[in-house]
């Protein structure tokens, strides 16, 4: 029942994203459909996962179930009520408990992700108009223990499709989202297992992430910030 639940849930927002809102998908081949996967993406809205996800892995993920990624949510945005709660949990997602310095999440991330794959937003929280923000530490953390295939990913456009305030998404807009090659963090494996570390890792992929939304932006013919800089 839940394998339905969700694949239903994410053909409705395939189609919501792809038809009535027309997205234009680069990079989809630097993916792949393998286990141990990491999309680590900018974050403008409360459903920038199912277009993060959705667009690499359906329709694929009727036939391969271990292609619907693992989410981490905010508990006050996601477990706020029963039903929220049951819906969160149906879609795979880890609850990530007020202030976001949460070990537990953080190994229950690194336990699950070798066994398919994952999408996370490294700054922890939403981003509205050309900002990027900076990356939390813990993203540094499970690509050093559970080594997956890193893949930055850059959206835009979301924050007209779920403008701030509203509640349901806007219909004949145009999103982008870009998938980066595979991030080589091998210079890493090395280094002390420290914040240092696991931060400094995290700050370049936020690079390689503000270089693609930055070209995202430019496609659009709209104004290009610096990074961490808003409009």
């Amino acid at each position: 029942m839940n394998y339905i639940v969700v694949n239903v849930t994410v053909a409705i927002s395939w189609t919501l994203f792809r038809v009535f809102n027309r997205t234009t998908v680069i990079g989809r081949s630097n993916v792949g459909y393998d286990r141990n996967i990491l999309l680590l993406s900018n974050h403008q809205t409360m459903i920038d996962s199912f277009l993060v996800g959705g667009m690499c892995f359906y329709p694929q993920s009727w036939w391969k179930p271990y292609l619907m990624p693992w989410n981490p949510a905010a508990v006050e945005n996601y477990y706020k009520n029963a039903f929220l709660a049951w819906f969160s949990d149906v879609h795979k997602c880890i609850p990530i408990r007020e202030g976001r310095r949460d070990l537990g999440a953080l190994r229950s991330m690194i336990k699950v992700l070798p066994k398919g794959v994952m999408t996370l937003f490294p700054e922890g929280t939403r981003m509205r108009g050309s900002k990027v923000g900076e990356g939390r530490v813990g993203a540094g953390m499970v690509i050093l223990s559970a080594r997956p295939k890193v893949i930055p990913v850059a959206i835009d456009g979301m924050q007209e499709v779920l403008p701030v305030g509203s509640v349901f998404p806007r219909l004949f807009k145009h999103i982008y989202v870009s998938y980066g090659p595979p991030f080589d963090y091998s210079e890493f494996l090395n280094k002390p297992r420290d914040k240092e570390t696991f931060q400094e890792l995290v700050d370049q992929v936020m690079k390689k992430i503000q270089q693609q939304h930055r070209e995202l932006r430019r496609l659009r013919g709209l104004p290009v910030s610096t990074y961490g800089a808003d409009e």
